[in-house]
């Protein structure tokens, strides 16, 4: 069950990283930069700006935290950089050679508020940002630690993450599939997808959180083991919310997955199983968190609202 202040610590934090990426996307060129565009800062801010529960950042703050990290304002900045690269794969998957929406949190898509190009761009823009950032001695003194996590967030974000798994989900629909024909895939096919696409940034929140804060090898296994299970039962439990919930609360459009024929366990399994599904996830990522104390309470309390959210 939810602790009934969780929503208003996740909005304290996602009010906390609002600050900090308005402080990320200022007009004023950083030492090294010659000029920020004006059109291009728009653009970014468009995406980078417009709410969202940031429970990308929640999860690392969260982690930090549980893992005993002392002062937070690294952490903070690891969070924004973060949030930067999640908003950045929101405006790509937007476009029309992706998933062609016009809506997205209740608001038209950076391009279609703006052009292609320049939703290209900010996307790019947003990505390159979050390693300039993520590499800064403010969010760790140590080099090492820099290193270790511009890596691993390359890692998420990348060919065998987040990009991956996009590209294993447009074949799955059968564009750019051997002779057009869409993937045939079994269950474990499609955790596996999702593990990359969604779920991979969601284990580097955690992972984060817990490098920042220099956790011990049991605390850093516990954790990779909550975020793989969270990141499972987030993406079935929004794709159980393509089905079942309405434009109007989503703030994007619905019911695209079965006309796109997306590998879902939705489509594969059907409802009741998928929420099975999402259950047993959220289980196994409380059962992962038994070697912390109260301290990871926001970790659990996230887990458990992923699984039972409606919008």
């Amino acid at each position: 069950m939810v602790t009934p202040d969780f929503e208003a610590q996740l909005a304290a934090v996602a009010g906390q990283v609002e600050q900090s990426l308005i402080a990320l996307l200022t007009d004023a060129p950083a030492e090294g930069e010659i000029v920020r565009p004006a059109r291009l800062l728009a653009a970014m801010r468009h995406a980078a700006l417009a709410g969202g529960k940031r429970l990308r950042p929640f999860l690392l703050l969260a982690a930090h935290k549980a893992c005993g990290g002392s002062g937070a304002e690294g952490a903070l900045i690891a969070a924004a950089a973060l949030e930067c690269v999640h908003c950045y794969s929101l405006v790509h998957d937007d476009l029309p050679a992706m998933d062609d929406d016009d809506l997205r949190r209740g608001r038209p898509t950076v391009h279609k508020a703006y052009d292609e190009a320049t939703a290209i761009l900010a996307g790019d823009g947003l990505l390159t940002l979050a390693f300039d950032v993520m590499a800064s001695p403010l969010v760790h003194p140590d080099p090492a630690v820099g290193l270790t996590l511009v890596r691993g967030l390359a890692r998420a974000s990348g060919v065998g993450g987040m990009a991956g798994g996009q590209m294993l989900d447009l074949a799955a629909e059968g564009r750019h599939a051997q002779d057009g024909q869409p993937l045939r895939l079994a269950p474990a096919d499609i955790l596996q997808l999702q593990a990359m696409k969604t779920g991979a940034l969601l284990l580097f929140a955690v992972e984060a959180g817990a490098i920042l804060a220099g956790a011990s090898s049991d605390q850093r296994k516990a954790l990779a083991d909550y975020g793989r299970a969270l990141g499972i039962a987030f993406q079935i439990a929004d794709d159980l919310l393509d089905v079942e919930a309405d434009s109007a609360t989503l703030g994007k459009a619905v019911g695209k997955d079965e006309a796109r024929g997306k590998a879902t366990l939705v489509q594969l399994l059907g409802i009741e199983a998928a929420r099975r599904e999402v259950q047993a996830h959220v289980e196994a990522a409380l059962a992962a968190l038994a070697v912390f104390g109260p301290e990871a309470d926001p970790l659990r309390d996230a887990v458990t609202f992923t699984g039972a959210r409606k919008r």
